[in-house]
């Protein structure tokens, strides 16, 4: 840890910031573009995000076992560009992201299982103009863990939303990336001081292990069907 960030850190903490949220009972992973627009340094996009894409990997494995929801995100436009508002003339080399084209598509190491949603989205937020909030609340998601790229703009900006949209907000430090360590380190540090908790992938495992003690999501969500299919049963005797 830098100097200046020890020092803000104690700052911020004497203010009453950098609270822990915790997690909540009911996790999903979501997987911020690791598509390989961003994934292949050879691309104006990229970067090279191998150590991060093993440790999420690693998570997925995890969260797949438990039977836990997971959600990808890519970003994918028109090839006229239409749906790329003013960020496209931001940064123009978002135009390599049209869709149909390889770049959109999930990183191969980590591609999605049949089932796993991918969400399509145009800006950086994976909130932001899509059906993620819907999809989530229907699931009963109350905690967002956090993989992907970029630290400083999806990532950031997806745990924003994530917060505002009443999620406990988790980004998992050793699974996310940027294209530079400067803007890396000061976005997470920044999302530890406001809007999330930034935490290794160690603590998730440790977390996902709790959940799998008591019983876990997929114990719970069993149960609420057995429960929902006696009550069907119960109707139906009813009637006959």
């Amino acid at each position: 840890m830098a100097d200046w960030q020890r020092e803000t850190g104690e700052e911020y903490r004497r203010k009453g910031l950098a609270a822990r949220m915790g997690y909540g009972r009911r996790p999903v992973l979501l997987v911020v573009d690791f598509i390989n627009g961003f994934t292949d340094p050879s691309t104006p996009l990229g970067g090279d995000f191998s150590a991060e894409i093993a440790v999420t990997l690693r998570l997925l494995e995890a969260f797949r076992a438990e039977r836990l929801p997971i959600v990808y995100t890519t970003i994918a436009y028109q090839p006229d560009l239409r749906d790329a508002g003013m960020w496209v003339r931001k940064v123009p080399s978002l135009a390599i992201l049209t869709k149909g084209s390889a770049m959109v598509e999930v990183d191969d190491r980590i591609r999605p299982a049949h089932g796993e949603r991918v969400v399509g989205k145009k800006f950086a937020s994976a909130f932001f103009g899509t059906e993620l909030d819907a999809h989530l609340k229907g699931l009963g998601v109350d905690t967002v863990i956090m993989a992907g790229c970029t630290t400083s703009g999806c990532i950031r900006s997806s745990a924003i939303d994530a917060l505002q949209s009443g999620y406990f907000s988790i980004v998992v430090r050793d699974a996310v990336g940027d294209r530079a360590p400067g803007p890396h380190e000061s976005n997470l540090f920044d999302i530890d001081a406001k809007y999330g908790d930034v935490v290794s992938s160690g603590d998730v495992l440790n977390y996902l292990g709790s959940l799998s003690a008591d019983g876990g999501l997929a114990a719970k969500a069993q149960t609420d069907f057995r429960r929902w299919w006696d009550g069907q049963a119960d109707g139906a005797a009813q009637k006959g």
